[in-house]
């Protein structure tokens, strides 16, 4: 008699989430996919790939190669057509004199800089794996982690120190928490694998959210 219980109860769940068209069915798989994501999917993610952030949505410009707010690299234009040549003759100088060329930048991973709700996959960080033109996500001075290029790698005291700067910005964060200086406690993950737009589900949803009185690091 239970088991017959159980049996009917069964198919009306299944039922209810695979074959019903009502809002509420609509709804309960949402919550469901998100449940299984949040606390299944991503913890599993991050067990293989060795970090705590194994996903990331890029929430802002900064990794932009093309102009925002008619500004790209601190400078102002009118026009301007996207290609790496003509990023490289705004820009480049600034890295050149941090002794990176343009024949180097080619090489870099992800050399187009990458947009504001792509999605940016992780793998551990440490000194072993971090490179000049390596993308990094880190540990800033607000909630939101940051994630821009290694513009350079010293060493002090046998600790190292990592320099980053977003490819659209004018130059590096600096202040305390900023990224002149990363240490290795400050680490959460080596970008390696782009996904574009994913990420714009999670920025409308923040933006909707935000009036409520939620700081979202831009």
């Amino acid at each position: 008699m239970k088991l017959k219980r159980f049996k009917d109860h069964s198919k009306k769940i299944w039922h209810f989430f695979w074959e019903d068209d009502s809002l509420w069915s609509w709804l309960a798989n949402i919550v469901v996919a998100f449940l299984l994501i949040r606390f299944i999917v991503y913890p599993l993610l991050g067990l293989i790939l060795g970090t705590s952030f194994p996903i990331v949505a890029v929430v802002s410009e900064s990794m932009e190669h093309g102009l925002h707010d008619d500004v790209l690299c601190g400078r102002q234009f009118n026009e301007f057509r996207e290609s790496f040549d003509n990023y490289w003759s705004v820009c480049g100088g600034w890295y050149e004199e941090k002794g990176i060329t343009k024949e180097q930048f080619k090489k870099f991973s992800f050399k187009n800089g990458f947009n504001k709700g792509d999605v940016i996959i992780l793998w551990r960080a440490n000194k072993n794996n971090l490179e000049v033109g390596n993308i990094l996500v880190f540990q800033g001075n607000k909630p939101q982690p940051i994630i821009h290029r290694i513009v350079d790698k010293q060493e002090e005291e046998g600790k190292i120190y990592y320099q980053t700067k977003g490819d659209h910005n004018s130059d590096s964060i600096s202040g305390t928490y900023g990224e002149i200086k990363i240490d290795e406690e400050r680490l959460l993950g080596k970008g390696v694998i782009r996904i574009p737009y994913l990420g714009w589900l999670k920025i409308l949803f923040v933006d909707a959210v935000k009036p409520l009185g939620i700081n979202i690091q831009r």
